[in-house]
């Protein structure tokens, strides 16, 4: 699949949430190449920051040729509290689509799910998937792009606090609803992921999971940011897969979650 690496032009931002930031670009190529769960590397403008920072793909535009990038600023001083400065008309650098992303050619009911920062990347898988859905998501309390995914399926929320839907995990509010699926597509934090995982093999349902690792090279040179996977990788040459290169998205029976 090609990549680009392009001066995308900012059309649009907005805050939705606490630290949470929408943002809305003008590419060249990316957009007719991108798929669900794939990610941008975005630069930033400061030279002391020579590393990208990944950002999953939310939303895809390909008529207009624009990708939608929701984030979390993590902190004073970082790229992300850069980003959240970016205002409409500037240039931002970026290379992507990378990564490989979820399958949409899956048949019967397919859980959606998502906690926390993968949220975003349901909302093009929702998009793209035709059939029969499920929407799980799961936020610590405030709630960000609910009403958004309603436009593509049935959605249950679980927050830690109890304040919206069911109180715990997105396995909770499976459980509560008595949720059936043939497919289950997930991205979130590790222990989600993990659990997740379990449930699947308990229920011996196909399933793929979208990790989140810290990256820096975005293209699979470095190593960076491997995880333990159940078969010898063929770059590495030991039990690894790179995320950023073989991932993000892979089959929950294809990578051991620590």
């Amino acid at each position: 699949m090609s990549k680009y690496k392009e001066h995308a032009l900012v059309c649009s931002q907005e805050q939705i949430g606490t630290d949470i930031w929408s943002l809305w670009l003008q590419t060249g190529n990316i957009a007719r190449e991108a798929g669900a769960g794939q990610f941008l590397s975005v630069y930033t403008n400061d030279g002391t920051k020579l590393l990208p920072r990944p950002i999953s793909i939310c939303e895809i535009d390909r008529e207009w040729n624009r990708v939608r990038l929701v984030y979390r600023v993590t902190g004073p001083g970082t790229g992300t509290e850069q980003f959240a400065r970016l205002e409409p008309g500037d240039i931002v650098e970026v290379l992507g689509p990378l990564g490989n992303g979820f399958p949409v050619d899956l048949k019967g009911t397919v859980f959606l799910v998502g906690g926390g920062i993968g949220i975003p990347p349901m909302l093009e898988l929702a998009r793209e998937i035709t059939g029969d859905k499920k929407i799980i998501v799961g936020y610590r309390d405030e709630q960000y792009l609910t009403e958004e995914l309603k436009n593509y399926g049935e959605v249950y929320t679980a927050t830690e606090d109890g304040s919206e839907g069911t109180k715990g995990t997105v396995l909770d509010a499976i459980r509560e609803h008595g949720l059936r699926a043939d497919v289950i597509c997930a991205c979130g934090p590790t222990p989600m992921l993990r659990a997740i995982k379990e449930y699947a093999a308990e229920e011996n349902i196909p399933c793929y999971l979208s990790l989140e690792e810290r990256m820096a090279c975005g293209i699979g040179a470095c190593l960076g940011c491997v995880c333990q996977s159940t078969e010898v990788d063929s770059h590495s040459h030991v039990r690894n897969k790179r995320v950023c290169k073989d991932g993000p998205v892979f089959l929950a029976t294809e990578v051991e979650l620590s």
